[in-house]
């Protein structure tokens, strides 16, 4: 069950830690509850959408489908005219949170520590060992995660491996049975992590161990 850990994080914990600000438009990488109504109000329609709170891209083809068939700018974005037509209520004002937007702040931040050396506890510059190191890049984008890797496989929601995206946590199990290991996914079938041989170090997830030994993703949003 542990190799799995990940995939057991439920759909409340991800739906209670994402909040939407007042929104200008919605697109392909959004998340939480606004997304869920778009998504909602799709399916009522008959359009073929999960109603998953992530806006990925069967959700964008569903609402190009549907500006198509409601005679609107067919660019699969929520803009103004989709929204009030969708949902039949103006647009909220302002900017959202996008997931892309705030994961790819991770990533700059996880990659100024590059070589930063390996240490079995550490939690700061200093030091860091793998989820000593995701705690601490997380927590300075204001981010809370617990301290331990199979911990923090529960501290967000799944991700399919061909679904990563930039920020995402990827997990690993030594015995294959246990997590053992976390990564911050950088894009390009690559990872950032502590590595007990290289300190902060780029690893490739289809290295032949990555591959055997992978247990499983979560996208964790503020």
């Amino acid at each position: 069950m542990a190799k799995h850990g990940c995939l057991l994080a439920a759909a409340a914990i991800f739906f209670s830690s994402v909040s939407f600000a007042e929104a200008a438009s919605f697109h392909l990488g959004d998340t939480g509850s606004e997304v869920v109504e778009i998504q909602q109000a799709l399916a009522s329609r008959g359009y073929d959408v999960t109603v998953d709170g992530d806006y990925g891209p069967a959700t964008k083809a569903a609402v190009a489908e549907f500006q198509n068939d409601n005679h609107l700018n067919v660019d699969g974005v929520v803009g103004s005219a989709s929204y009030q037509a969708l949902l039949h209520r103006a647009m909220p004002v302002g900017a959202h949170k996008s997931y892309l937007a705030g994961q790819s702040g991770i990533v700059n931040l996880a990659q100024q520590f590059l070589g930063v050396p390996y240490v079995w506890g550490g939690s700061s510059p200093n030091g860091f060992d793998c989820s000593g190191f995701v705690q601490y890049v997380y927590a300075q984008q204001g981010i809370s995660l617990p301290r331990t890797a199979d911990i923090q496989a529960t501290a967000g929601y799944p991700v399919d491996k061909e679904d990563l995206q930039p920020g995402d946590l990827v997990f690993f199990a030594g015995d294959y049975v246990n997590i053992s290991h976390v990564g911050i996914y950088v894009g390009d079938g690559k990872m950032i992590h502590a590595s007990s041989s290289y300190g902060i170090a780029y690893d490739s997830l289809s290295r032949d161990y990555r591959v055997a030994h992978y247990a499983g993703a979560c996208r964790v949003i503020n």
